[in-house]
This record gives structure tokens, sequence and C-alpha cells, in this order.
């Protein structure tokens, strides 16, 4: 192998669009990658690797003929120099596990393929082979040590001596500000573009400012972002030259934001200020759709709430058939909500989605006739889940409770709801403990086969299905603590079996216990 070389690369995936989607990512020549060929499976591949010899090979997993699995176990025994890189969507993962033996070099979740982390995959991974070493579409070896330093901080390193003299020697200016461009919205655009708006607008502002450095950070979430390094004065000249840019694209992308930083003096404070500065200011525009640019000290301000949300009181005003003031409360609380702009959009979202639920299960165990909200509960808090911004989550809400509010002006309470209540009072109050219907028939003196079926009369539901969604509730509830284990969880809500309980917490909630958790400390730790 010589000194410098082009890597060689195979993209081998089924579908065209994400082939397309991986050819139009980055700029190959330029970063020292060569993209030799493309292949639909498994089977194709191979062939092709024998032609065309290439270093590294971009696989999906899911493909007709031959999957990505067995590409992967025939490479790494036919051609065990060559590495390998793995695309999948969520629900692969257990999939994508065993490759991980047989020494993959990363893997990419299809969601989340963006330029900046696919290059990053290439480029660690052509580090591994040996006696590889990059080189440009000009035949020069690839140099930046100014990108490699910002690739560092934006993982979290630490910068070390070296780092901070390459830093001082090649960013001469004394000010920073970041620009994010948010893409994600850009519905009604097929992804392909999306990179080509970008590299037009890096263009554009490099044009424009001669004596200011413009680099191209590596970050998730459909979100590019542009670091300036300028001087203090030229902050304001940055600031007009986005809204006039803005203007002039806004018929082009009329779904594209945009997000000024504010400005700061340090570069090795640039994780910081992009997860504390950068992402909050980016929040705004989900509950802010109308407007498309946000500069720093342009931007309403976030008025403090005063109180959180009460899911027990709301839930008691309902046991209580106080309507009207339950849903007076709800809806006086999502409209302090809505000038929350900081606030994450799934906290938002998962609240929401929590009501329509406890909503559609509070009146089914009333005994009112809420078979339609019980089918639809589902579908709405799909509907909340999908919604671009606060106002049309907040509709999709309100929709709901409109059909709540049909169903209990139409529907009287039936004249077993006392004896109903009672049972259902005590399910609540003894989740925890193995409750049956030979259980609950002694304590309230039912034949267990009577019982059973008087409560699936006059509850809408079986008796098992009850308990579950109570234990499911009061699971959620107690993941959002950090004070037990999901083992202890398991305990605490009447399962014996973990495991069994992880599948229909999955089955219940769309994810297992620890994922739930995950997210929702996730979101917490963002907002801290």
């Amino acid at each position: 192998m010589s000194a410098f070389e082009k890597c060689n690369v195979l993209i081998v995936d089924d579908e065209l669009l994400i082939r397309h989607g991986i050819k139009h990512s980055i700029e190959w020549g330029e970063e020292g990658f060569d993209l030799v060929g493309e292949a639909t499976n498994g089977a194709e591949a191979l062939t092709l690797v024998e032609s065309l010899h290439p270093h590294i090979v971009i696989t999906d997993m899911v493909m007709p003929i031959m999957d990505g699995e067995a590409l992967t176990t025939k490479l790494k025994e036919m051609y065990p120099e060559i590495e390998i890189i793995i695309l999948s969507s969520f629900g692969e993962f257990d999939y994508v596990r065993s490759t991980f033996q047989l020494g993959i070099s990363d893997y990419i979740l299809k969601p989340q393929l963006e330029g900046p982390q696919l290059l990053k995959a290439l480029k660690e991974a052509a580090q591994k082979i040996p006696g590889m070493k990059l080189q440009n579409s000009k035949g020069k070896p690839l140099e930046k040590p100014v990108m490699r330093l910002l690739e560092k901080l934006m993982a979290g390193n630490v910068a070390t001596q070296v780092d901070i003299i390459s830093y001082e020697e090649t960013l001469f200016n004394s000010t920073f500000c970041m620009l994010a461009l948010d893409l994600k919205k850009n519905v009604n655009q097929p992804n392909l573009d999306d990179e080509k708006i970008v590299r037009d607008i890096e263009q554009a502002c490099k044009s424009n400012f001669r004596h200011v450095d413009i680099y191209r950070l590596p970050t998730r979430g459909g979100k590019c972002v542009l670091l300036f390094n300028c001087e203090k004065n030229q902050i304001q000249t940055i600031k007009e030259y986005i809204k006039t840019l803005s203007v002039s694209l806004r018929l082009r992308e009329a779904n594209l934001g945009w997000f000024l930083s504010a400005p700061f003096t340090n570069v090795l404070d640039l994780k910081h200020q992009y997860e504390k500065k950068l992402l909050p200011l980016i929040q705004y525009r989900f509950y802010l759709p109308e407007r498309d640019v946000f500069i720093y000290d342009e931007i309403p301000k976030t008025p403090v709430l005063e109180k959180q949300f009460q899911l027990t009181k709301f839930t008691r005003l309902i046991q209580n058939h106080e309507f009207d003031t339950a849903f007076s409360y709800l809806a006086i609380y999502l409209q302090q909500l809505l000038h929350q702009y900081t606030t994450d959009e799934f906290e938002l979202k998962a609240l929401l989605g929590n009501i329509i639920f406890n909503i559609a299960i509070l009146l089914e165990n009333m005994d009112y006739d809420s078979r339609e909200l019980k089918t639809d509960k589902y579908t709405y808090i799909s509907l909340v889940d999908q919604a671009l911004d606060a106002p049309k989550t907040l509709c999709m809400l309100n929709n709901f409770i409109a059909k709540a509010k049909a169903v209990v002006a139409i529907e009287s309470i039936k004249p077993s709801q006392s004896n109903i209540q009672k049972l259902l009072d005590y399910i609540d109050e003894h989740y925890a403990e193995p409750l049956n219907l030979t259980e609950m028939g002694r304590k309230f003196h039912y034949n267990p086969s009577y019982l059973s079926n008087y409560f699936s009369d006059h509850s809408h539901q079986n008796f098992s299905e009850y308990l579950k969604q109570v234990r499911i509730r009061k699971s959620i509830e107690l993941l959002q603590e950090e004070a037990h284990s999901i083992a202890k969880i398991s305990t605490l809500v009447g399962y014996t079996d973990h495991s069994y309980f992880c599948r229909v917490f999955k089955k219940a909630m769309g994810a297992s216990p620890s994922s739930y958790r995950r997210k929702y400390f996730s979101t917490r730790k963002r907002e801290q």
C-alpha cells in the first residue's frame, strides 16, 4: 500500500433512495474516499468485491437473496482485511448484535444517517486499515487539525496541549458563534436535496465573509451547524446577513429554520455552548412554527411556569365526575406550557399522550360507554407524537377531549356503578398483590365465574386487562424516578417475573422499560 491513497468504498443496500442518499451525503473525493460501486444484495456485493477491491463495505442488514449478516460472515471469512459498516433500523438492533462478534467497524441507525456521522464512521474505519493514509482528490494528504479538534470537542473529549496549540495557530479571530439550519421540517423536499441546500448556504456565507473562518460541525438529528470564527464587531453584520439570506431563500426553502447562538470566546467550551445555548434555541421553533429565524437576543422570553401539571389531581377530579373543573385545569396549564419555549418536544408529547391514555382508561373504568375512545386512544397518541409543532400537538389533544366530553354528556352512570367502582378501587389499591378472580370473589362474596362476567359487562374489559393497565400506569410513575431498578419496579407493581413484566410493558407502551426510562431521563438531563 502506498503512503497516501484513496480509500475504496462499496455500498450494499436494496433501497435506491438510501444508496443515493449515501452517495450525496459527503464529498467523497475531498475527504479521501472513492465510491467504487454499489450492490442491491449480499450476493451481488461478493461478486463486486472480487473485481473492485474495496477497503470498506457499507451494508444494510435486511436485503433479499443474501442479507447483511450473511454478507458480513462471508466477507470476514474471505477478506478479513475489509472493514464493514452496518446500516440498520431501530427494530433490528438484536439482529445487528450478532455481527459485532464478527468484528464490524461500526453501525449506523438509518433514521440517523447523516453526512457528518457517516464520514466519522468512514474515517474511523480507515484508521483501522494498516498503512492507510487518506489523500484528497488532488492527491494531497488530508491534514485538518482544526476539524479533528472540533470533532473531539463535540464528542465531549478533553482537549490535549497539542489540540490547544493547533487551535491557537489556526483559529485567529477572538469570537465564535453557531448557525444551525434545521432541515427536519423540510418535508416537501426529498432528503437528497438537503445536502445541496446546506452546501449552498455554507458557500454563500463563506463568500460574503472573506475574513471569517466557517466550519461545519459534526451533529445529528437533521440539523447542520456552522461554526463562525469572527471578531466581536462582526456579530451584528452576521445577524443581518442571515436575515437577508433567509428572506432570499424563503420561497425556495419555505420550511428551513435558522438559529444563531450567542457569541462566546473560548472554542474549548464548544460542546457546552452547543447543548446549553443552541439546542434550547432550536426548541423555540416547535412552539413558534410561524417563525423561521431565531437569533439569540431577538426571541421572546420564557415565563416561569408556576406549577407543574398534577396528573393525580386531574385523575381525582375525573373520578369525582368533576369534568368541567378537570378539563378547565388542564386547558389553563397547557396554555402556559405553550410559552415554555425550551421545554423538550418529547416531554410535552409524552405528557399529552399520558393524558389521553388516562382519560380513556378512567372513563372506561367508570362504566361510561367509551368503546370508541378505547379504540381511538392509540391513534390520537400517535397523532400527537407525529405533530410537527406545539399548536398542532394541542389540537390533537383537544380533538380527543371533545370526544371525551361527548361521551360524558350522553352517558349516564349505570345503577350498578357503585358495586363495580368498589371492585376497581380495590384493584387500584392492591395492584401490587397477586390478585386473581378467586381472591376477588372471596373478598366481595362473588363466585369467580360470575365475577368475571360481571366485571366484563360493567367495565367493558376483562379483569386481567384492567389489572394490567393499572400496573403499567403505576410502573410508568416509578420509571420516572431513580429510586428503584427495573427489576424492583416489576415487583412493586405485582410482577414476580422480571422478563414477563418487560414484555407486557413493551407491548403496551411500544418501548421496553429501560428504553422508556433512558429516553425520559435523557430529556430531563438536557434541560438541566
